[in-house]
């Protein structure tokens, strides 16, 4: 008897095994097999090759959710929802500014990327570029740590007696239960009720290790700008007393421990439309300014030379 219940208290662990390795909290795209008798979770990320072994406690890194995303996107597979997507061909989407990364082993980005082009750039650790872009040739020495961000969030109207302490609170919450990341990161939090923003500031000690930001904060804008990366799709809020606020809005800005290297070499079409009509503007002005006085000049001459001759 004894080992008959021995047995099916087995048979209960083994189905219980089978059914917590079924999916991967932090990453809906992942493929979990236990066939090994180990619940092992990977990530495919690339067309041929072995997946990316992921671990499923933790924030997939940036770096390889990125190149997921472009892999799905190449096969035409959904990096929404299942039953979301374009509703019809004229529709679009918000361009993420993802691009097919070259990830280290341990999910940290390489410091020179180039989306499998010819066209390079350097790169900071949450792989937004920080150099102006160049050929294979560019010199990417070092990947320079982020160890700033500002979150600048816009909630719903519908929020009363909101102030920075209690979302200070609210957010401090936000990092530890769902992303995992520690309340001290936070350094300060702004609130303007008019304009319904919360701006808050992440920091971690520069020049020493510690949390990739920059992983945090792509979780944070999938879940607020398109569909949350967790396998759970729950809507994501910030608590700010007794009030949950939902989002509607949020930007996110890095701040190196180097700073960036741009050049007016690289400068947005709009941006030097604008320095050439300027530029355009103020010679015509000079331009006209000139023969104005030169043809005055002339008039005076002229009137001055009829009035000798009548003399």
């Amino acid at each position: 008897m004894k080992g008959f219940i021995l047995l099916v208290l087995a048979v209960f662990a083994a189905v219980g095994t089978v059914e917590s390795c079924g999916s991967c909290r932090t990453m809906k795209w992942a493929n979990c097999d236990d066939s090994a008798s180990v619940c092992t979770c990977t990530l495919k990320l690339e067309e041929s090759g072995s997946p990316q072994p992921i671990d499923c406690e933790k924030l997939v890194p940036k770096c390889f959710l990125m190149k997921a995303e472009m892999y799905r996107a190449r096969n035409k597979l959904s990096v929404r929802g299942s039953i979301t997507g374009k509703p019809v061909e004229a529709a679009f989407v918000d361009n993420d500014g993802i691009y097919d990364p070259d990830c280290e082993a341990d999910g940290r980005f390489k410091a020179k990327q180039c989306n499998k082009t010819e066209e390079c750039w350097c790169v900071n650790s949450a792989g937004v570029r920080r150099t102006d872009k160049g050929d294979k040739n560019i010199k990417c020495e070092e990947l320079v740590e982020t160890y700033w961000i500002r979150l600048e969030l816009k909630h719903t109207a519908n929020a009363t007696n909101v102030d920075a302490a209690s979302l200070k609170e609210g957010l401090g919450k936000l990092l530890d239960k769902r992303y995992g990341y520690d309340k001290t990161l936070i350094d300060k939090v702004q609130y303007d009720p008019d304009g319904r923003f919360i701006v808050a500031d992440l920091k971690k000690e520069m020049g020493k290790p510690g949390p990739n930001l920059g992983n945090m904060a792509y979780y944070m804008e999938k879940d607020l700008k398109v569909l949350p990366l967790f396998t759970s799709q729950e809507k994501v809020s910030l608590e700010a007393g007794t009030q949950n606020l939902e989002m509607e809005k949020i930007v996110v800005y890095y701040v190196d421990e180097k700073a960036p290297t741009f050049t007016m070499q690289h400068l947005s079409g709009g941006i030097i439309a604008v320095i050439v009509v300027v530029v355009l503007a103020v010679v015509i002005g000079i331009l006209l300014l000139f023969f104005c006085n030169r043809r005055r000049k002339q008039q005076y001459s002229k009137t001055q030379q009829r009035e000798m001759d009548n003399m």
